[in-house]
């Protein structure tokens, strides 16, 4: 099967944009815990501790932060940090917000409409950064990790939660058979939105990790691990930001 993205059927909107996930938002949370079988919870809590954040006040960065779920994670593992979370869907930002309010954050957790490519913050500016289920949706990768190198002070770590098909191994043919039949059946069935096709593919469509790691490297950051998840459903990259930047952009 080809793993090149094909269109998808339905309204005018660039697949992967803020659009298209406006269109899933209200069912976006329900559907990954069914899809993911929960596990995806337990994917982020190891993406918050690979963060090592310094004790007391600091500041993390989320992007494609979506409905908030990783920002809310970090704000709760450590009490003094406050969170920006950006995002370009509104509709997902908008779920979001009310989660925070009712976990009784919105003092610590902010989420604002914002591009991965253009980050609108100063350089230096965040203890650590992290993004989650969102850079396979990213046009430039390449520009979106330089912007999240750019942000996090040297010595910070930027943190890349991605899923993928896994290439090799005894699991290998039935991750690849949940990912490519029935990913899009069940988004299909419980949103009735036919955008899961569009999942479905980028994820099959996701480079490999070493690949992706490398990625990470060109644009100045210092590979500490790559971390397979679940049989390689899923990988937890983490980079740090040196601390004498090179000139990588």
């Amino acid at each position: 099967m080809s793993t090149e993205l094909q269109p998808v059927p339905g309204p005018d909107v660039r697949l992967g944009s803020g659009a298209m996930f406006d269109a899933i938002a209200p069912r976006y949370d329900r559907l990954n815990r069914i899809m993911s079988f929960g596990v995806d919870r337990r994917w982020r809590k190891k993406t918050v501790a690979a963060l090592a954040l310094p004790d007391g006040p600091c500041r993390v960065l989320d992007v494609a932060t979506g409905t908030g779920d990783l920002a809310i994670d970090i704000a709760r593992r450590h009490p003094q940090a406050r969170v920006v979370g950006v995002d370009p869907s509104l509709g997902m930002l908008e779920i979001g917000r009310g989660k925070v309010a009712a976990r009784g954050l919105a003092d610590r957790v902010e989420l604002l409409a914002g591009d991965a490519q253009a980050l609108d913050h100063d350089d230096a500016s965040f203890d650590g950064a992290t993004i989650a289920f969102g850079i396979r949706n990213v046009p430039d990768r390449r520009r979106g990790l330089a912007e999240m190198a750019r942000v996090v002070r040297p010595g910070g770590r930027v943190c890349v939660l991605e899923l993928g098909e896994p290439r090799r191994g005894v699991i290998a043919p039935f991750a690849r058979f949940h990912v490519r039949v029935l990913v899009p059946r069940i988004g299909a069935l419980l949103s009735g939105k036919r955008e899961y096709r569009y999942l479905q593919q980028s994820i099959a469509a996701f480079p490999p990790p070493e690949e992706f790691a490398a990625l990470m490297a060109d644009v100045g950051l210092e590979i500490e691990r790559v971390v397979p998840l679940t049989f390689g459903t899923c990988h937890l990259y983490v980079g740090r930001v040196p601390a004498r930047r090179g000139a990588a952009a």
